[in-house]
């Protein structure tokens, strides 16, 4: 039977679980965690943004391409990514179900390489982090591979 791996995300904490066939549960493979995503912005941040002179008697201060809570998200996302990127070239699974916040799931597929993106089965916008491995087929019963 086909391995199914099921990601749970947010920007904060992912877990991944692994599925052999309908019926048989899952189990927990790994559980990642990324406190930099609950700080406040400005706690990512080492100092205020610098300044510089402008022509004549202007001045400015350089302004962030993104905002720090966007970025550490973004890391995360990119990690995650790479990691189900790795478990795919090692042929640890065939499927990819994909479950994550509505903000962070968008960021998530962003970075997905297209190989892993074609093994995504289903995908849904909601947050199960804080579901139980018991809980999960039950929330993710519209994918029939569970």
């Amino acid at each position: 039977m086909a391995t199914t791996w099921i990601l749970v995300a947010n920007a904060a904490q992912a877990k991944l679980y692994a599925n052999q066939g309908p019926n048989k549960g899952v189990e927990l493979v790994g559980d990642y965690a990324h406190p930099e995503s609950r700080e406040k912005g400005s706690e990512l941040v080492s100092d205020r943004p610098g300044h510089y002179q402008g022509h004549g008697n202007g001045r400015g201060a350089f302004v962030q391409h993104m905002d720090p809570k966007q970025n550490a998200a973004d890391h995360f996302a990119r990690h995650l990514a790479g990691m189900l990127e790795e478990g795919r070239a090692k042929g640890q699974y065939e499927r990819l179900i994909l479950a994550a916040s509505a903000p962070f799931h968008g960021l998530l597929k962003q970075h997905l390489p297209s190989g892993v993106s074609k093994l995504v089965t289903g995908s849904v916008d909601r947050d199960y982090t804080s579901a139980s491995g018991r809980e999960l087929p039950g929330l993710l019963a519209d994918f029939a591979v569970l």
